[in-house]
């Protein structure tokens, strides 16, 4: 199967050798993916909730660019530094995927590459046809 590589142009990709999304066949999963705004610095510094939706914002681009949809993702895993502080990533995820309520799982980590970074999330989706 031919495999299509995404990049967000993040400048994590090159030295650690990954891309924001790999799709090979109808799937497309979307690695670990921080709260880096367009100017490459932290997006909505201390804002757990605004950090969520940009990870969710940098996540669809890559499904989008990979050839899929909002309604194509099907599982979505989100990393808090602070578990304690999991409703406000739980509202962003909420207004974002609405009706589609893709699988969803929320674990505490230690800390990410930047302490800025409060979250960080990954994604599968299946898309609705094959590259």
């Amino acid at each position: 199967m031919k495999r299509t590589q995404i990049s967000s142009g993040s400048p994590y990709e090159e030295p650690i050798g990954f891309s924001r999304a790999v799709r090979i066949g109808h799937m497309v999963a979307v690695a670990g993916t921080a709260p880096i705004a367009e100017d490459g610095q932290t997006a909505c510094p201390g804002d757990l909730h605004g950090q969520t939706r940009r990870c969710l914002e940098i996540i669809l681009a890559a499904v989008v660019a990979a050839g899929g949809r909002r309604e194509d993702i099907i599982r979505t895993r989100v990393m808090l530094t602070d578990i304690d502080r999991w409703k406000e990533a739980g509202r962003a995820h909420g207004e974002f995927f609405g009706e589609i309520r893709p699988a969803c799982t929320f674990v505490e980590v230690s800390r990410f590459i930047d302490p800025a970074w409060l979250v960080e999330m990954e994604a599968d989706a299946v898309v609705a046809d094959g590259v």
